[in-house]
């Protein structure tokens, strides 16, 4: 299967995930975003678990979004909620990859003091 490449903005963090490895950790939806970012050491807000229940995992995609699974009703309805969405904002947490992709993190996304460190 085919490598994808990650790359987690203004961290300028690219990684590759091999998609028969999915899941790699166990935040988020099995190879999301989420999944993809803390098996990297990208930290990513994510106060409900990764569950798809807060909306503080958003970030901004900025290429490659038909890469990315469909968003659900659900999640859109999240998205809605969080500071600063824009029309290209997505939850890390169910936003599942399929080929390469280029996020941004918000500002007010990045703990300077992720919880655990």
């Amino acid at each position: 299967m085919a490598k994808h490449k990650v790359t987690f903005l203004p961290a300028g963090v690219t990684v590759e995930v091999d998609p028969s490895e999915f899941p790699l950790g166990s935040h988020g939806a099995p190879g999301s975003l989420l999944d993809v970012a803390l098996a990297n050491a990208v930290h990513v807000e994510h106060a409900c678990g990764g569950a798809g229940a807060c909306g503080t995992c958003h970030v901004i995609v900025q290429a490659g979004a038909e890469n990315l699974s469909e968003p659900t009703d659900d999640e859109l309805d999240r998205v809605e909620l969080a500071p600063g969405n824009t029309p290209d904002s997505r939850l890390a947490c169910t936003a599942v990859v399929g080929g390469d992709v280029t996020v941004r993190i918000p500002e007010w996304n990045r703990n300077a003091a992720p919880e655990g460190q």
